[in-house]
């Protein structure tokens, strides 16, 4: 059952404008890593993207059935039928599975601790903030330190994982007449649920045998599962079934290693069913893009957090009156995301010069105009002067 505790502190004008001006210190750090980070990844996409393209021009369609020794150290495309030669084994537990590759789960029942606050100004310049901690048990993947929750009592954590997760391979996986190594075969496959049975709990080790139960379909370390306490611990398994898998990757001596290009990247793709190397590539294609696009919105976004830190203490010494404060906020927030774009996209072209040159001039032509419009309308806005 969940259950909350709430806490109203206050902070004075003057503290306010004292911890803005620290804050101004994130700023000038945070800006110049996001410029960095920008640069970086252009780099980055067009390594990857040259890289995928010199993959496509050298790849070789083989068989599975047969492993040709002409292949050695080039860009193989194979298809075939996974198999494990016995069980996958959890020797912690004892559970063995046909499987290529065995994943499992433990968890401990804990309490957590949730945080939500509410900050209203207050004529004057300073602030009251309502802040409320809220409790409940949920099942998590590591233990939760209670010591540091705001109310550590009523809500005390205690005991430990077992063995922790583990991502298990079967000894011995083949593909067709290829060998696949263990690197490769902990990337093969979505993990589907396997349930324990009785048969699994009587393997279990003598030291974690006493008191164990089956609940549903996972080994439950406590008394009551339908009413779990505080320590409880489950532990749940997911498999890759023996299956048909595309691979493609270096040939070398009737297996596979991470083919390495010269424009920098490797290369060593792995994907369920009978998938063309041409697909293969445009799903790889599909995945650098959108990496690129998720890392240039981050570098935006937290470089525009970065000029609203240094501009903060102009909206807290405005805010002796709030709604001027809040004006002010606005203002300076509208700021901070339009320099952050401007100067995301110069980052962007200026990086573009050195790896796609021809885009990067039209971009940073395209930023430099924008720049140029922006100071017009600015100057237009300005009232005449008689």
């Amino acid at each position: 059952m969940a259950d909350s505790y709430t806490e109203v502190t206050s902070q004075n004008w003057f503290s306010r404008i004292r911890e803005s001006i620290k804050g101004i210190l994130f700023g000038i750090i945070v800006i110049p890593i996001m410029i960095v980070l920008l640069w970086w990844n252009e780099g980055r996409a067009v390594t990857t993207a040259n890289s995928l393209k010199e993959g496509a021009a050298a790849v070789v369609h083989v068989a599975a059935d047969k492993v040709d020794p002409a292949n050695d150290k080039k860009l193989v495309h194979v298809t075939g039928d996974a198999k494990a030669d016995g069980p996958v084994v959890d020797t912690d537990y004892g559970v063995s599975v046909p499987a290529l590759r065995l994943v499992r789960t433990e968890e401990i029942y804990q309490w957590e601790e949730h945080k939500k606050s509410e900050t209203k100004q207050k004529v004057g310049g300073g602030e009251e903030t309502t802040t409320t901690y809220s409790y409940d048990k949920k099942w998590v993947d590591k233990p939760v330190k209670s010591s540091e929750f705001k109310k550590p009592d009523g809500h005390t954590n205690e005991g430990d994982l077992i063995s922790g997760n583990a991502n298990i391979s079967a000894d011995k996986v083949t593909l067709g007449a290829f060998a696949v190594p263990e690197n490769f075969v902990k990337q093969m496959g979505s993990p589907i649920k396997s349930a324990l049975t009785d048969a699994d709990l009587a393997k279990l080790p003598a030291d974690l045998k006493e008191g164990t139960k089956i609940q549903d379909g996972a080994f439950y370390f406590g008394e009551k599962p339908k009413d779990p306490k505080i320590g409880d611990v489950r532990v749940s398994y997911e498999i890759v079934k023996p299956g048909t898998f595309s691979i493609l990757a270096e040939q070398l001596d009737g297996t596979f290693e991470p083919y390495q290009t010269k424009a920098g990247d490797p290369i060593d793709f792995i994907e369920e069913g009978t998938i063309s190397a041409e697909k293969m590539f445009k799903d790889a294609a599909k995945a650098n893009a959108i990496e690129t696009w998720v890392i240039r919105f981050l570098g935006f976004l937290f470089m525009a957090f970065g000029f609203m830190a240094i501009m903060k203490p102009l909206s807290v010494l405005g805010s002796v009156i709030p709604f001027i404060g809040d004006l002010i906020g606005m203002g300076t927030g509208l700021i901070s995301f339009v320099l952050a774009a401007t100067i995301s996209f110069l980052v962007i072209a200026i990086a573009w010069i050195f790896v796609r040159p021809l885009l990067g001039i039209v971009m940073l032509a395209l930023a430099i105009g924008a720049f140029i419009y922006m100071r017009k309308l600015a100057a237009a806005s300005k009232p005449a002067t008689a």
